[in-house]
């Protein structure tokens, strides 16, 4: 290790410089020793130029190309007033004796050693950048061959061609291209879950590799699961301009290892992984699994001393990647790993259905593009949804167990139980439900009411042929994997099914959980799917109809991607293939029964940051000197949620072994840590000691170092061997009670009253709809203005209404509509099973010829049982029995043809039972008189 304490700040920053070059593969050189042809790489030292001399020029194949000014670390806030100087050397020429080597310099970097820039002057607007550190010497020798550099052609990107996409995707490329013109770094693209995020991501990386010249782009994501989605994507994904799929164009690589195929144009690698390579570590299997955020491999990075900070690694050189896609780019772990992104060169394009405002500020607020799941459900391509409310009085307002009642105690982890007798009250509130108290009763009660809601209300009509109700697909929400057993054993006892009826998927599943999911996604079992975590976010199931929270969610992005679960759209064939019942999914429903949908919701950081490690594990770091900001957040976190829960006694007994500290100053101590204010405030302290005239950049990063390890070691002193254990002891006492005393009871069973809104809304949307076009299609033009001529409505008039409804108002579709007037209405009649039938009806109702909502088919059997009887009227039998069958005939056509013709005799059913001749041979002259006042009086 070169002695650093004789020179000066230049000399060292220079020193860092070399080593950097070295390991990027340059050859350094001094004038003295100059050798050109040693390498394809040189940067010569101190080289005099026609205004000055350059710290470095840098050579390929011994052409000068580049220039390095060099300065002090503590200069680093003045490196932008370097440019000028150093752009004036990368256009002098370079001065030997008394000649002089004139050619432009187009590679410009200034450098700390610490913190680098880069210049290339080859962009149509030159603009200055950040990188981790210098390009190898191979990749400026690849890009002075080039006519134009990456930027210069992405001015050139021809049009899209919108083939295929959909209005929101069609915005989202071209402003990102637009935004890519302009030379911006970070790019946030806002798509609502559903709205086709991948096959956006996959058309835009198509064009940057067929019409920029991109060499290599990284597709990276956060589990392992997301990147096999991704790969899927990619492989199915065929440009409009070629009959060739993306993966016989171009090379796809999962990463799966450390390697990096030098012929891969897109890579897709998980966060983690990518992390791994950089470290050369090998990356633990549980690194990737579909919570990254709860494993193992995450308590390994917190074990650590510090955290050891990415290094320059020259198998994978910044310029490794022209593009990075960064899918959920709002998920937490991405601040984790942040350094991952800022060590690549690389225009960085985010994804999400969900940022915040820590997504906004780490893209530069470049939001090219903004399409929320309200755009989404207008035009047809999510789903909207329903709230149904369930509420229970305990739910509510919690209970009591008396003293000297005997009741189960369980342990949290075994869920070993032991039967004891009660010595005191306890009461227990709406929060402490399966976290300290577990009430069957209540789970019980909303289960048993959403089993009768689901009949009565939410789906009444999923009977299938044999009288059975099928059960729409449902995810419930729990609050931890002990809640889902619970939940799970009721809901098998209440709807009276066995094991494959209702399942757990949640990362502590023993059944594999992966296969859970995919029975869950594309068989008929099960019908219920119990989670905490694993598929509240990122996993798609199309089929879902309802989600049944069970807890509340506090984060307004997670509950955002939760109800973003049962968003997807389905065709009909593929829904019917495992909910045999369903027609369609035009809505799905959700069913609060924790107040989910009502309470107060933040985008603020949850605390929690290691929810899987043991509190001792998380204790003894912290005692051991492990600094570590999640570490800090996680424990404070388990200690404020056991300061709830201790008695008195216990927090006195508590005072003997943290020196007089009571866990709230502890918890206070743990956060103030890693507060920059509190930093800052402590660091001032120090600061306003300085002399202004002595005061420098480098000093007052130095202060805020120093009062930030001094918040840490105040943090950190309270905790030792004693304490730690106590503190275990204390939190293993606290057992959950099985409170099967109390019964509870169902308060209030629907719609919520937002529900009512929307209900409204949509039900004055498709009377304003109807009452905008009545002129102009002729169906309603009949239906409004002349009710004389409803006999003549067909239908292909009724198929379009449909159509021209599909078209520019998909959210109006029958289903949703009649839902609507269901939740508004008594609608006592079932919806028609066929949609246009059903249209007719609403349109019957919202133009006034129906009171009431009811389906035309049975308005039709009605009619025609009150016209054969007035027929029957004063006469025995006016029809033969043979004649009967032709009227009901003629009936159940025009049930599904709206209207009969004489031509219509000739076709089936008709034909077969001797068509127009026959009707004739039995009605004779009143064949069309008959004909025509059935056309009337089944459509009055």
């Amino acid at each position: 290790m070169t002695d650093t304490r004789n020179q000066n700040p230049e000399q060292i920053a220079r020193d860092k410089i070399d080593q950097m070059l070295r390991q990027a593969g340059w050859i350094v050189q001094s004038k003295e020793k100059v050798n050109l042809s040693a390498g394809i790489g040189i940067a010569l030292r101190e080289t005099n130029t026609e205004s000055g001399s350059a710290d470095y020029i840098l050579f390929i194949n011994s052409k000068a190309v580049g220039v390095i000014e060099a300065k002090a670390e503590d200069l680093g806030y003045k490196l932008l007033q370097v440019e000028e100087q150093s752009s004036r050397y990368s256009t002098d020429a370079i001065k030997i004796g008394k000649y002089t080597l004139d050619n432009v310099k187009p590679f410009v970097y200034e450098s700390t050693g610490t913190l680098t820039r880069f210049t290339d002057y080859r962009d149509p607007k030159p603009r200055g950048r950040n990188v981790f550190w210098f390009h190898k010497p191979e990749t400026l020798a690849e890009w002075i061959k080039k006519d134009k550099s990456l930027r210069e052609n992405l001015l050139s990107m021809p049009d899209l061609d919108p083939t295929g996409l959909r209005p929101a995707q069609i915005k989202a490329v071209e402003n990102l291209e637009h935004s890519f013109k302009k030379n911006r770094p970070k790019a946030l693209i806002q798509m609502a879950t559903g709205a086709g995020k991948t096959f956006t991501a996959a058309t835009f990386v198509y064009r940057l590799l067929k019409h920029v010249d991109a060499k290599r782009i990284l597709f990276v994501v956060d589990t392992k699961n997301l990147g096999e989605q991704a790969e899927q994507e990619f492989m199915t994904f065929q440009p409009n301009d070629d009959n060739r799929k993306f993966t016989e164009l171009y090379n796809v690589q999962r990463l799966n290892s450390s390697y990096i195929a030098s012929d891969s144009q897109v890579c897709i690698s998980t966060i983690q992984r990518l992390y791994s390579i950089l470290k050369g570590e090998e990356l633990d299997e549980s690194a990737e699994m579909e919570n990254p955020e709860e494993n193992s491999w995450m308590q390994q990075q917190i074990n650590k001393k510090a955290a050891l900070p990415v290094d320059y690694t020259p198998k994978v050189p910044i310029e490794q990647f022209d593009f990075i896609v960064i899918d959920e780019c709002h998920r937490s772990i991405y601040n984790l790993w942040k350094q991952v992104l800022d060590y690549f060169d690389a225009f960085l394009i985010g994804l999400t259905a969900t940022p915040d405002k820590r997504t906004f500020g780490f893209f530069n607020e470049n939001v090219v593009s903004q399409y929320t799941y309200e755009e989404s459900v207008t035009d047809g391509v999510n789903v909207p949804y329903e709230v149904y409310t369930i509420e229970t009085e305990i739910s509510q307002n919690g209970e009591t167990i008396k003293a000297g009642w005997f009741i189960d105690r369980r342990d949290k982890l075994t869920r070993a139980k032991r039967w004891q007798q009660e010595d005191e009250d306890t009461e227990y509130k709406r929060n402490d439900l399966d976290k300290k108290v577990v009430n069957p009763s209540q789970i019980r009660n909303i289960i048993r009411e959403y089993k009768k809601a689901l009949k009565t209300e939410i789906f009444p009509n999923r009977v299938d042929k044999d009288g059975d109700y099928e059960v729409p697909k449902t995810l419930v929400f729990a609050k931890t994997d002990s809640h889902a057993d619970d939940i799970i054993k009721i809901i098998r006892e209440e709807f009276d099914e066995g094991n494959d009826f209702c399942k757990k998927v949640t990362y502590k599943a023993e059944e594999d959980s992966k296969s859970v999911l995919n029975r869950f996604r594309n068989s008929y079992y099960p019908r219920i799917a119990v989670t905490v975590d694993m598929i509240a976010t990122g996993t798609d199931v199309k089929p879902l109809e309802v989600l049944l929270f069970m807890r509340d969610v506090k984060s307004v992005n997670y509950f955002e991607q939760m109800k973003g679960r049962g968003t997807r759209t389905i065709t009909n064939d593929s829904l019917q293939m495992v909910s045999r019942t369903a027609k369609s999914k035009t809505h799905f429903v959700i069913v609060d029964a924790v107040g989910a949908t009502k309470s107060k919701k933040t985008d603020s950081r949850p605390l929690e940051r290691q929810p899987t490690v043991p509190m001792k594990d998380l204790l003894g770091a912290v005692t051991m000197g492990v600094a570590d900001e999640d570490l800090f957040l996680s424990l404070a976190n388990r200690l404020i949620r056991l300061e709830k829960q201790i008695t008195e006694k216990e927090k006195e007994k508590l005072l003997e072994y943290s020196g007089g500290k009571n866990l709230k100053q502890i918890t206070k101590e743990l956060i103030m840590a890693y507060d920059q204010d509190e930093i800052d405030i402590l660091a001032k302290i120090e600061i306003d000691k300085i002399p202004r005239q002595d005061l420098t950049p480098a000093l007052v990063e130095e202060a805020k170092k120093v009062a930030h390890e001094q918040l840490i070691a105040a943090a950190t002193k309270t905790f030792n061997g004693e304490l730690n254990n106590y503190l275990d002891n204390v939190r293993r006492e606290h057992e959950q009670i099985i409170d099967s005393v109390n019964i509870d009871k169902v308060i209030k069973s629907e719609w919520d009253t937002t529900s009512v809104d929307k209900a409204t809304a949509i039900v004055k949307d498709f009377s304003e709809y109807l009452e905008q076009h009545k002129d102009e299609i002729k169906a309603l033009s009949i239906f409004y203005n002349q009710p004389y001529n409803r006999r003549e409505i067909t239908f292909k008039m009724i198929k379009d209404v449909f159509d021209k409804l599909a078209l520019e108002k998909p959210v109006l579709a029958p289903d949703y509509v009649w839902s609507a007037y269901a939740v508004l209405e008594n609608v006592k009649s079932d919806q028609p099973k066929d949609e246009l039938t059903a249209l007719v009806s609403l349109i019957r109702r919202a133009c006034g010829i129906d009171k009431e909502l009811k389906g035309f088919d049975k308005t039709i059997d009605e009619n025609f049982k009150n016209w054969i009887f007035k027929q029957n009227a004063g006469k025995h039998n006016r029809f033969t029995n043979e004649q009967m069958e032709w009227l009901r005939m003629i009936k159940d056509h025009v049930v599904s043809s709206y209207h009969i013709e004489l031509d219509d005799l000739d076709y089936t059913p008709f034909d077969s039972q001797g068509g127009r001749g026959k009707m004739h041979q039995l009605f004779g002259d009143q064949m069309k008189d008959i004909i025509n006042e059935l056309n009337e009086v089944l459509a009055a």
